[in-house]
């Protein structure tokens, strides 16, 4: 059996280990030791392949980078940010077509700029917009759908934990890639919300559990929260602060990844204990949660490099390569056919996994095609971030519906309520693939 059969039945190994329930990161270390005995014939290698990309995987500066925004987004979180984003949201638009849904949108995104974790997002607009959105008349699954939907901004808006791991997988800049998600972001947050105001006014009943009401209380100027424009930049103002400070120095070169993330981190303390928000008792389950987070994707970063190393020793990202052009597929059957694969996988397996697996193989394919790989990421990390909304899987939804634990909302109503929001990003991805500019336009 040659080294590249092997590698192939390896992959089939790999996929069936995680969908049996084996944690990823054990599959893909697992895999790859044996896959390095079994080509070179010798498990003394595979030993000392396994310590030295132990040792050296995760030895660089630049890794950094993922505690201290995990750090940074959990800080945010513990402070109401959240909350206190979506009331003046609520405020600034409760006459707009479908306000509340544009606001969880609006305050989702900014929030996004902060967290860079769509699970967090979910979890928090759950507890804040869903329950206001039910109370001004709109459905409860509408609500649900509308958080899960809007969650996944915060995957793409920089800084994201998914834009980090693909920059480290596929060895580019992880600035770069903050840059690079910049306008699909905001092309994404924009869609959401002009199909937002699109089914308020063409299908209301979709919406609104009553939509005459909703209609007279929209109307209705005295309806709703009221903030004079005092509170409003009392709420707004560290956020913007923060957002400015991490995203600005790292735009102009005035930070590394690694030291926005850190100034980020120190801001959003700073925010946290302003505002009495962190007792010892918080505090103490912010730094474990970052511990837990940082170490699990750490490791998976280890087990993916490991991975890598098996798969160039197999040969199988070049025989993947001259078979795509040997086939007359090109540069369009090419990523046609991947983005449909991370499609199908975003149904049994979470983003992370799907990036770890695929990225390694994928990546050096793509670049040969001729493919910008910050402009492939973004591709990559959009076709990933459906897979958060479709069943069976999508973890967004069940992250909502978990939270809401309510039983009069059914989580295939909440799936339902997503379908316009996936609608929304196949779109948004279709633009980005046919017009690269789109993700290297501040790029340079």
């Amino acid at each position: 059996m040659t080294s590249l059969e092997i590698g192939f039945l390896l992959i089939g190994l790999l996929v069936g280990l995680v969908l049996f329930g084996m944690h990823i990161a054990y599959a893909l270390l697992g895999v790859a030791f044996l896959g390095i005995w079994l080509i070179r014939g010798n498990i003394d290698l595979s030993l000392r392949m396994l310590e030295l990309t132990a040792y050296s995987g995760i030895s660089d500066y630049l890794f950094a980078t993922i505690p201290l925004f995990v750090l940074m987004g959990l800080l945010v979180s513990v402070s109401n940010v959240g909350r206190d984003t979506f009331e003046v949201a609520e405020v600034l638009l409760k006459r707009v077509l479908c306000g509340l849904g544009v606001a969880t949108v609006a305050a989702n995104t900014v929030f996004a700029a902060v967290t860079g974790v769509s699970i967090a997002s979910a979890a928090v607009f759950t507890r804040v917009a869903v329950p206001e959105m039910t109370r001004h008349g709109y459905k409860a699954s509408f609500s649900a759908g509308t958080v899960a939907g809007s969650s996944v901004l915060g995957m793409l808006i920089p800084p994201s934990l998914l834009l980090i791991i693909y920059g480290v997988l596929a060895e580019v800049s992880i600035g770069g890639m903050f840059i690079a998600g910049i306008v699909p972001g905001v092309m994404l947050a924009l869609g959401f919300v002009v199909m937002l105001m699109a089914l308020a006014a063409l299908a209301p009943g979709f919406v609104f559990s009553d939509p005459e009401a909703a209609r007279s209380r929209r109307m209705d100027a005295n309806a709703g929260p009221h903030l004079t424009p005092g509170e409003i930049l009392l709420k707004l103002v560290p956020i913007i602060l923060l957002i400015i400070l991490v995203l600005g120095g790292l735009y102009t070169g005035f930070f590394t990844p690694t030291e926005a993330g850190g100034v980020g981190a120190f801001g959003a303390l700073l925010i946290a204990i302003g505002r009495r928000s962190l007792d010892r008792r918080k505090l103490w389950q912010v730094m474990k949660q970052t511990g837990t987070v940082s170490v699990s994707i750490l490791l998976l970063l280890i087990a993916a490099s490991f991975y890598s190393r098996m798969l160039s020793i197999a040969g199988l990202p070049n025989a993947i390569q001259s078979l795509v052009v040997d086939s007359g597929f090109g540069h369009w059957g090419f990523v046609l056919l991947y983005v449909a694969l991370v499609f199908l996988m975003g149904m049994i397996l979470d983003s992370t996994s799907i990036l770890l697996i695929v990225v390694p193989i994928a990546a050096p394919i793509a670049q040969g095609l001729g493919f910008d790989l910050f402009h492939f990421g973004i591709i990559t990390v959009l076709a990933v971030e459906i897979g958060l909304l479709t069943p069976p899987f999508g973890i967004s939804v069940f992250t909502v519906h978990n939270t809401l634990n309510d039983p009069g909302t059914s989580v295939e109503a909440i799936f339902l309520a997503t379908m316009p929001f996936i609608l929304v990003m196949l779109i948004v991805l279709g633009i980005v693939i046919v017009a690269p500019q789109t993700a290297t336009l501040f790029l340079g």
